[in-house]
């Protein structure tokens, strides 16, 4: 050993030092890929950004810490990081003459629950074929409050997700349900439900899909982020797989909009 740090030209103490600093690194790299690697049992798409922001508790709690540009270094060095996917389809059919109702909430920001729903429709592949998931977001939580996945494109499906939404409100009168002007949700029988729940529509402008974006957005992240996109072998593994993803995104999923909790903290705490 004398020999080596004469080689070296450093001192034993110094060696030992360096030993111990390199071990001590090594640990704690295994215990950070260890809480990674946990975190992506249920959210294997999770980002850097956020992973840094739930580990970092449990690190201090053990005396250590990392930071988010290193946790950056150590992912892309164990290729962790999360690839880009493609977009996806859409499914808007607006050339009916069903008449539309205006934007209600071009100039609203809803202040709490239970003011403000919004609807999407997206594709989910089946080996053979499709089946159509329709989703209902509270605008201000962005928790998942109706969804029905259906065999097709027909209201009756909106309709069940709307009832799905409202199950468990005392009272719908006044809640503004905002959609895109696809057929399903300009219909004469969609509308019909709205009234006698004593909501209100609203829609986008034409072809301005952006005034939906935060319908379209909890449908990419379920595509993007919990694997919706990708070709289940059944309708019946699909409905499942959707299940479990909705409840994972409730309650687990952070949102840099809403400070970095759940949708369904924030919808509990604003109730």
């Amino acid at each position: 050993m004398r020999v080596l740090c004469s080689l070296l030209r450093i001192t034993r103490d110094a060696y030992y030092k360096r030993l111990s600093r390199s071990s001590s690194s090594s640990n704690k790299r295994e215990v950070v890929l260890k809480l990674v690697k946990n975190l992506r049992v249920d959210q294997k798409r999770i980002g850097t950004r956020k992973l840094h922001h739930e580990i970092s508790p449990e690190l201090k709690s053990l005396g250590l810490s990392i930071g988010r540009d290193k946790l950056f270094t150590v992912l892309r060095e164990e290729r962790l990081l999360v690839k880009q996917k493609k977009r996806f389809d859409k499914t808007t059919y607006s050339k009916h003459s069903y008449a539309v109702a205006p934007n209600r909430l071009k100039n609203v920001s809803p202040m709490g629950p239970n003011e403000a729903f919004v609807s999407d429709i997206t594709y989910i592949r089946l080996r053979s074929g499709f089946a159509y998931l329709f989703l209902i977001t509270d605008a201000f939580s962005r928790k998942i409050i109706g969804h029905h996945l259906s065999r097709d494109l027909g209201h009756h499906s909106a309709i069940l997700a709307l009832e799905m939404a409202t199950r468990d409100i005392a009272d719908t009168r006044g809640i503004i349900h905002h959609s895109d002007r696809g057929c399903q949700y300009c219909c004469h029988d969609f509308l019909a439900s709205l009234r006698e729940y004593g909501m209100i529509p609203s829609m986008t402008d034409d072809n301005h899909c952006y005034q939906n974006a935060i319908a379209e957005r909890v449908n990419g992240i379920l595509k993007i982020e919990f694997d919706m996109d990708g070709v289940f072998d059944s309708f019946e593994q699909a409905k499942k797989h959707l299940l479990r993803s909705v409840d994972i995104y409730n309650h687990k999923r952070i949102h840099w909009s809403l400070q970095l909790k759940t949708p369904h903290e924030i919808h509990r705490e604003a109730a």
